[in-house]
């Protein structure tokens, strides 16, 4: 059909695509609208605050919630992280190497570990590794064991992460480094890896948000009162008031950083899209 035609009916509908668009939204924001009208009518307000809006327990849960269980959250992130992006980064470099069983040790890796659920990565340390090597402890307890299982799974997703940017490096960049007397091991460190790293900030802020969440499943290792993270806090308080405002609360305070980092992921995107135009 041609613009012509087109141009016709649509003078015929007496209705412009703008105006066409505009009434297509208007109809969904209706619907939307009256979606949730209904389900807010339907929905038995009464039992649910009941059941997830206690505040007594609420304050019941204060200071502890913040100053044990979202610390202890943060530290378990913050070590996977680090752990999990030196890991990556040697695996990157491995995955580039051009000697071939780096490549394929690095192959490996990154198939078995971004394949396996991170709950099976828990078990393995929690439980394998103890009875492999007997004897042997972990350095920093369950920091430390927090820090290798998030480590092991982040790493994977890292190493790809980071290989991808310093393949968008410019090829002439090592080229530049290279003729001015740079080795290829000192040109790597001091001139692609820092330009990749500025290309690969906004997914692995993301890779921080996913392992803030996974962090959750340190409860898998068998933590002390001392030890406990967001969610294994809130689940324990449940359990013991048959209630489920603490676990609403843990959920909260996994939003407290969430959002803010995702926010963060969004404006790092943005400055990076903004960059390349």
């Amino acid at each position: 059909m041609s613009g012509a035609d087109t141009q016709v009916q649509s003078r015929r509908s007496g209705l412009t695509r703008r105006q066409k668009r505009a009434l297509s939204r208007g109809v969904q924001y209706a619907v939307f609208i009256a979606a949730v009208a209904v389900l807010a009518a339907t929905a038995d307000w009464a039992r649910l605050k009941n059941q997830f809006a206690q505040w007594d327990l609420v304050q019941q849960m204060f200071p502890d919630v913040i100053t044990l269980a979202l610390k202890n959250t943060v530290l378990y992130t913050m070590s996977g992280f680090v752990f999990g992006l030196v890991l990556g980064m040697i695996i990157a470099l491995m995955r580039l190497s051009p000697v071939g069983p780096y490549r394929w040790l690095a192959g490996i890796y990154i198939e078995i570990f971004r394949g396996l659920p991170a709950l099976l990565i828990f078990v393995f340390v929690g439980v394998a590794v103890p009875l492999a090597f007997p004897g042997t402890e972990i350095p920093g307890g369950t920091y430390g064991k927090v820090a290798l299982a998030l480590g092991l799974v982040s790493a994977a997703y890292m190493a790809e992460t980071i290989r991808a940017g310093i393949q968008a490096v410019p090829k002439g960049q090592m080229e530049a480094a290279r003729s001015l007397g740079f080795s290829h091991a000192r040109a790597m460190v001091s001139i692609v890896v820092p330009q990749a790293f500025r290309i690969v900030i906004p997914p692995l802020t993301n890779e921080l948000v996913l392992l803030f969440k996974d962090s959750s499943l340190v409860l898998f290792l068998g933590v002390t009162l001392e030890e406990r993270e967001l969610t294994k806090f809130g689940r324990d308080l449940a359990s013991q008031t048959a209630n489920s405002t603490p676990i609403l609360v843990a959920g909260l305070c996994y939003l407290l950083v969430t959002v803010p980092l995702g926010f963060v992921v969004r404006r790092l995107e943005a400055k990076a899209g903004e960059a390349t135009r």
